[in-house]
């Protein structure tokens, strides 16, 4: 199966409906996609399919075909991604750092369909990614400085 992957076509030996998440992690060795429930309900393993924010570990690698997939690992080399990192380790976001990969992957969507988003939007877009250790408030605060920088 061909699929893009980080802007490079590439070729997997998996099956229709092996989840992108196992795909890109233990067939392509892209692990900063994490793997939190398996559910699509914790957001660890958000990528962009296309620029949208997906749940990788129920999507199904047949539903990229001819659809492009970005993960945590191109963000370096994207603008908005950039500057969402910067604004992460600006504000110190982090604390055990599982959930970020996920949490930056959406924070990057959010600000790419709404450069000026609302706490309500914020709210709204990152309601799916959940993160334990309880740094909500600074994600937010990272989102808002990550949009002032895009302005």
């Amino acid at each position: 199966m061909k699929l893009n992957i980080n802007g490079q076509d590439t070729e997997l030996n998996v099956s229709d409906d092996m989840p992108i998440l196992w795909a890109i992690r233990d067939i392509a060795g892209l692990t900063g996609t994490k793997f939190g429930c398996g559910m699509a309900q914790c957001g660890a393993c958000t990528i962009h399919l296309d620029g949208q924010a997906i749940r990788s570990c129920v999507t199904p690698v047949s539903a990229a075909v001819g659809k492009k997939i970005t993960t945590i690992e191109a963000m370096q080399d994207d603008k908005v991604g950039q500057v969402v990192q910067a604004a992460w380790q600006e504000i110190d976001v982090v604390q055990c750092g599982y959930c970020q990969s996920g949490q930056i992957m959406s924070a990057t969507s959010l600000l790419r369909q709404n450069p000026k988003p609302t706490d309500a939007d914020i709210d709204n877009a990152m309601s799916g990614n959940i993160c334990r250790c309880g740094t909500y408030q600074r994600i937010k605060a990272a989102i808002h400085e990550a949009a002032e920088k895009l302005a």
